[in-house]
């Protein structure tokens, strides 16, 4: 649906997604406005709708991606309505993403209501199985193949969320590259008992913003 969304297939001038923090919202913001500049088209990202700046109505992008929607204060939340109102005008696509469900957040009525004309999906966050794909995935993107073994072994042994399991599995990638030893549960164990008070590093927002 977002691909199809970013390409600007349908009707639809809106999609919110909505979903608890580390589900993969922001990875997927990211990952539409690319596939949208990809295909030619002017895309921008906001990490945070307080960034959303007051020029934004006029810029020349057809699809813009806001995220943290949530966090909107009043005046974030005015402006958020103006570049709505303006993409929608001109037959651009927002896309939306929050932490909490569409009903749920404290917008002013008229904002909610435009952002409820458009298409509206939760966000899960994966099940253990497809956890154990999205390593195995992501180390062959990196270079390297995961045995069942290491992959059980780190999600018994690291946190449970997304971000912290792909940020550990980054650093135990550079340890191998650093020691020259293939990526494996002995490895593992090793880079675990060094890195003891190892916290997986924090995201915040950058405040970017692409076109």
């Amino acid at each position: 649906m977002l691909s199809a969304f970013a390409s600007g297939e349908g009707t639809e001038s809106s999609l919110f997604v909505w979903g608890a923090p580390g589900a993969g919202k922001t990875h997927l913001l990211r990952g539409a406005v690319a596939a949208a500049a990809d295909r030619g088209i002017a895309a921008g990202y906001y990490a945070q709708s307080s960034l959303i700046d007051a020029g934004a109505r006029d810029s020349d992008a057809a699809f813009v991606a806001v995220d943290g929607v949530d966090e909107a204060d009043a005046a974030a939340a005015a402006r958020l309505f103006t570049l709505y109102n303006a993409l929608k005008q001109r037959g651009g696509r927002v896309l939306a993403a929050s932490r909490t469900p569409l009903a749920a957040l404290s917008l002013r009525e008229d904002l909610r209501t435009r952002l409820g004309w458009g298409l509206v999906y939760e966000v899960l966050p994966l099940a253990d199985d497809e956890k154990a794909a999205a390593l195995a995935t992501y180390a062959r993107q990196r270079g390297f193949e995961l045995s069942p073994e290491v992959v059980d072994y780190v999600l018994k042994h690291g946190r449970r969320d997304m971000p912290s399991l792909l940020a550990m599995l980054s650093a135990v990638d550079r340890f191998s590259l650093a020691s020259k030893r293939a990526v494996t549960v002995p490895l593992l164990k090793e880079w675990l008992q060094r890195n003891s008070g190892w916290r997986a590093p924090t995201e915040t927002g950058s405040g970017e913003k692409s076109s």
